[in-house]
C-alpha cells in the first residue's frame, strides 16, 4: 500500500473474483504489528464480499488504511479528491464555487470544518469535525461574483445556509474541506477550500493597523480573522535568544477580524512579536506562529522582531523635518525621473566616510561626489529621484560585519573573463547587494542601508536622506512592490501567510 499524496492514508487496489474474503493490515512485511477490525492492533480479520462483475474483468476492490486511526476501509468505489488541494473557493458568506469531478443526479455536497485540523479523507467521505450540507444553485455564480472573480466564472455555485457573523467567524478558524457523495453515500470528490473571497466579503477592514499611538497609550491591532488566538510577546532586547518580559492576550472583534490590545506609552521602543494560533493549509495543522507585525514601522536587525515606535517622536525627526519645504512641482506631466539604488549610489564613493557608504546617510554629505552630481541634475531639470526598493527586504544580512565580500581584486581580472562572476556568485546569498524586490516588511526602511540596523536609526536616516534630496531641489518617489512577498507558508521569512494563511496568495 502506498501513501502517494502524503495525507496519511495508504491505498491499494486489486481485481478479485466474486466471493467472500477477509483482510487486515500488517506492517514491515511481517505479522508482528498488524491491525484488524476497528483499527485494533492484532484485531480480528475484516470480512468483505466481492460481487460478480458486469463486464469481462473481475471487480476492482479499493483498500484504504488510515495510519492515524489504523482503520482499514474496503470499497468497490475509489476514494477521489485531495484535501491538500484547494479547488473550491468560498467567495461570499453564502456562496461557494467548485467544480467537483462528478456531480450526478442525487449527489449531495457538504462543507466540513474541524477546529483541530483532524479532517480525514476516507472511502465513505470526509471524516471529522462538523458538516454543513450545501445546495447547488443552478443559476451559477451571481453576476457580482462573476465580475469580481472572472477566472472562476465557469465553476458551479453552491449555497450555504444563512450564517450569523459569530458562526461564520468560528468556521473560518478551522480546517475546511468540501465533498460530494453519490446517492449511495460513496465519495466522488473532495477538496480543500480557499477563503480570500469570504474574508473580503465579511471581514474587510479599512482602519489603521499596527501600533496606533494616542495621548492615552498604544493600541496594537492585527487583522487575523482566521486566528484562533493571538498573544503579544514583549522583549526588552532585540537579541533573538532573549525571552519575553511580558505577554498579553489580544481580543478579537468578530465583525472585522481585528485583534487588539491596549497598553501604556511605556511600551514605546520595546521589541515585540505576535504569537498566532491558526490553521495553516501548507501543513494541514494548527500552527502556533511567532511572527513579526506585518504593519511594523521599526525592526530589530535582520527583522527578527518588531519595535514600537511613534513616528511623531521628536528624536525620530531630523532638525527642521516638520517645516521641510518640498521643491516646487505643479504638473505630473512635467516629472523627470532619475532612478537610483540606495547602496550603489555611494558604496564606492571615496568622498563619503567609509561607515556611511551604501547607506541613507550618504545623501546628507552635500559635498560628496554623488550629491554634487545630483545637484547638477536638479539644475538641469530632473525633478524627482525614484528610489529602487528601500523598504525592508529579506535577503541581505543587515549588519555590515555579517556581509560576505567577493574574494580577490575584481578590477584586476580581464574584462571578458569569468573570474568576476564566479567570485560574486560564491557570495551572492550573503553579500550586501540586492535589488530589493523581495519585501519582508513594507513600511520599514531597509536596515542594511542604515548605519545601525538595530532599531529606529533607520527611520531617522531615511528622513535625513529625503530631507537632503529635497534641499538639493529633488522630490522623492519610491518603488514599492506590494504584489511581491519573499516567502509563504511556514518559511522563516514568511510574515503575512503566518498571520492569515491562504489569504494573500492566489493558488493554482
Amino acid at each position: 500500500m502506498l501513501d502517494v499524496d502524503g495525507d496519511g492514508v495508504f491505498k491499494f487496489s486489486a481485481r478479485l473474483p466474486a466471493g467472500d474474503y477477509e483482510a487486515k493490515v500488517a506492517l514491515n512485511e511481517n505479522w508482528d504489528v498488524n491491525f484488524g477490525q476497528g483499527g485494533a492492533q492484532s484485531g480480528a480479520n475484516i470480512p468483505f464480499s466481492v460481487p460478480a462483475s458486469d463486464g469481462p474483468r473481475d471487480s476492482e476492490v479499493f483498500f484504504a488504511w488510515d495510519a492515524q486511526t489504523h482503520v482499514l476501509q474496503v470499497s468497490l468505489v475509489d476514494a477521489q479528491g485531495d484535501l491538500r488541494a484547494a479547488r473550491a473557493h468560498w467567495l461570499s458568506a453564502d456562496v461557494l464555487a467548485w467544480n467537483p469531478a462528478s456531480l450526478p443526479a442525487g449527489a449531495r455536497v457538504f462543507l466540513h470544518a474541524d477546529a483541530d485540523a483532524g479532517l480525514r479523507l476516507m472511502l465513505n467521505g470526509v471524516e471529522g469535525g462538523e458538516t454543513i450540507e450545501l445546495t447547488r444553485d443552478d443559476a451559477g455564480l451571481p453576476a457580482a461574483l462573476r465580475s469580481a472573480y472572472p477566472h472562476l466564472q465557469g465553476l458551479s455555485a453552491f449555497r450555504l445556509p444563512t450564517l450569523d457573523q459569530a458562526t461564520l467567524s468560528t468556521l473560518l478558524k478551522t480546517q475546511l474541506a468540501v465533498s460530494v457523495l453519490d446517492a449511495d453515500g460513496h465519495l466522488l470528490d473532495a477538496s480543500g477550500v480557499q477563503i480570500p473571497g469570504v474574508l473580503d466579503d465579511r471581514f474587510a477592514f479599512a482602519g489603521e493597523l499596527g501600533a496606533v499611538y494616542s495621548d492615552d497609550g498604544i493600541n496594537l491591532r492585527l487583522w487575523a480573522p482566521t486566528a484562533q488566538s493571538v498573544r503579544l510577546l514583549m522583549f526588552d532586547s532585540s537579541d533573538p535568544s532573549s525571552e519575553p518580559v511580558e505577554t498579553r492576550d489580544l481580543q478579537e472583534n468578530i465583525a472585522s477580524g481585528v485583534w487588539q490590545v491596549n497598553g501604556p506609552r511605556a511600551w514605546d521602543r520595546r521589541y515585540y512579536l505576535f504569537e498566532v494560533s491558526v490553521f495553516a493549509p501548507s501543513t494541514g495543522k494548527i500552527e502556533v506562529n511567532r511572527v513579526t507585525d506585518p504593519y511594523s514601522l521599526s525592526l530589530a536587525a535582520d527583522s527578527v522582531r518588531s519595535q514600537f515606535v511613534d513616528l511623531d517622536a521628536d528624536d525620530l525627526k531630523p532638525r527642521g523635518w516638520d517645516h521641510l519645504h518640498k521643491p516646487a512641482f505643479t504638473a505630473p506631466e512635467d516629472m523627470a525621473l532619475y532612478e537610483l539604488h540606495v547602496r550603489d549610489f555611494s558604496i564606492s564613493d571615496a568622498s563619503v566616510p567609509a561607515a556611511e557608504r551604501g547607506t541613507f546617510r550618504a545623501f546628507t554629505r552635500r559635498d560628496s561626489n554623488g550629491m554634487r552630481h545630483l545637484a547638477r541634475l536638479a539644475r538641469a531639470g530632473i525633478s524627482h529621484i525614484h528610489l529602487l526598493p528601500s523598504f525592508d527586504f529579506a535577503t541581505v544580512p543587515e549588519k555590515r560585519a555579517d556581509q560576505a565580500q567577493p574574494a580577490g581584486d575584481l578590477a584586476s581580472y580581464a574584462s571578458d573573463g569569468e573570474q568576476q562572476q564566479a567570485a560574486i556568485t560564491a557570495v551572492k546569498d550573503r553579500d550586501g547587494f540586492n535589488w530589493g524586490y523581495d519585501p519582508f516588511h513594507y513600511t520599514v526602511p531597509e536596515g542594511s542601508y542604515a548605519t545601525d540596523p538595530d532599531g529606529s536609526a533607520r527611520i531617522v536616516e531615511f528622513r535625513e536622506m529625503v530631507q537632503a534630496l529635497n534641499r538639493a531641489g529633488l522630490r522623492v518617489v519610491m518603488d514599492v512592490v506590494y504584489n511581491h512577498t519573499t516567502a509563504a507558508g511556514q518559511n522563516d521569512r514568511s510574515v503575512l501567510d503566518k498571520v492569515v494563511p491562504g489569504y494573500y496568495h492566489r493558488l493554482n
